[in-house]
């Protein structure tokens, strides 16, 4: 059976290459890890995938020039200290945790959106930690406790939201939401039509003892901070050291 399985595979990612090239782009040098992710998020239809792999080839070509997003294009939104990076979880997923209530609407949206693509390429690079490999995968943690009405920013979400499900395909492993209160009930509704299904199906709201224990067996005492639940410290994003990436390392299946 799973000769078979590998096989089917093998034949459906060159389809997917061959269906690039007909759309006046090319998969050379991208691995077959990288490519199977726009096939499952197209729902193995190779046409399909390989218009969004081309979509995402100009998108990441245009937003991120030379490869990545360097700290100084980012500086309004680095200095609110609203992202932290904690580490591999149980399943050794990336953990990220954004703390909503250091958050306000930006100014400036081009560079809102050049924070969301650091955010989310050094979360992903995290889980190559020395000799710790994690999944291509990532957990997100989004704290709304203690916001006000000057934090709420649905356009923000969207922006996020949006940009994992058309540019980082099958990234998301779960996204928790935590302490959300009342008034952020009709906000989290109005985002939610801008999810696809299968986003939607990834996301945890938190909301009772037993949730609270789930999550953190799931992420893990180690990585999450003390005010989660865990043992750990928070670390700001800018704070977190990568590990150079290899040669196979995250660098190349962004």
């Amino acid at each position: 059976m799973e000769p078979q399985m590998d096989e089917k595979r093998d034949i459906e990612l060159t389809e997917m290459r061959k269906s690039v090239e007909k759309h006046g782009s090319t998969a050379e040098g991208y691995s077959d890890t990288t490519l199977m992710r726009f096939l499952i998020a197209r729902s193995m239809d190779e046409d399909k995938a390989a218009k969004m792999f081309v979509q995402w080839r100009k998108w990441r070509t245009a937003m991120v020039p030379n490869g990545s997003i360097p700290e100084s294009e980012v500086p309004d939104e680095l200095e609110a200290r609203k992202i932290y990076l904690q580490g591999l979880s149980q399943g050794k997923y990336p953990v990220m945790i954004v703390l909503t209530r250091n958050h306000f609407p930006a100014k400036d949206q081009i560079q809102f959106k050049k924070f969301v693509v650091y955010l989310l390429d050094k979360t992903i690079a995290s889980g190559f930690k020395g000799t710790e490999i994690g999944n291509e995968k990532l957990i997100g943690i989004l704290d709304l406790q203690n916001i006000s009405y000057k934090n709420v920013d649905a356009r923000a979400l969207i922006t996020g939201f949006q940009f994992l499900q058309a540019y980082y395909p099958e990234r998301l492993y779960k996204c928790y939401l935590l302490h959300m209160p009342w008034f952020f009930v009709s906000v989290w509704r109005l985002v939610s039509r801008f999810l696809e299904k299968a986003t939607l199906e990834k996301i945890v709201i938190v909301s009772n003892d037993n949730e609270e224990r789930a999550f953190i067996r799931e992420v893990g005492e180690d990585v999450l901070p003390e005010e989660y639940g865990g043992k750990a410290k928070l670390v700001a994003i800018q704070d977190f050291q990568l590990t150079p990436p290899s040669e196979d390392g995250p660098a190349s299946s962004l």
